[in-house]
């Protein structure tokens, strides 16, 4: 069977505008790749970010955790996508690397990479969503999206 090239429209078309409980915590999706580009060439990876990052994205907004926790962890992933997509460009060999296995490269049990020209309660912060996010990829259910590279 033929692989299916990936490319920014591809990812763009896979990509819904943006899930209405998602908007309404102000996570406009589809911008986000935009806002982390340096280059042209970082818009496909960012589109497969966003890819890795719904499913999650959408657990917390059915979760019960407050709006405003909910909105602290849609801030910090769109750090953490920046933060990923300025490793790509610094390294330029990350850039090969899929989207799901870059975010299992970045994130562990302890959090994810250090931010730049963050404030140690910021980076506290920060670590929480990464853990969090890490737990999920980790764990069963993202088996189901595709989004795991090798089981534990």
């Amino acid at each position: 069977m033929a692989k299916k090239k990936t490319t920014p429209s591809t990812i763009a078309n896979d990509i819904p505008t943006t899930h209405p409980d998602l908007a309404s915590y102000g996570a406009d999706l589809v911008e986000w790749p935009n806002s982390w580009m340096g280059v042209e060439k970082d818009i496909p990876p960012g589109e497969q970010l966003i890819a890795c990052f719904r499913p999650f994205l959408e657990q917390l907004v059915s979760s019960d955790l407050s709006r405003k926790t909910i909105r602290k962890h849609i801030g910090n992933l769109w750090v953490l996508g920046g933060e990923l997509v300025r490793d790509m460009n610094e390294t330029p060999k990350l850039r090969k690397l899929p989207a799901k296995d870059l975010l299992l490269k970045a994130l562990d049990e302890e959090g994810g990479p250090l931010i730049h020209h963050g404030s140690e309660e910021e980076q506290r912060s920060f670590d929480s969503t990464c853990r969090k996010l890490f737990h999920f990829l980790s764990g069963p259910k993202i088996r189901r999206f595709g989004l795991r590279s090798s089981p534990n």
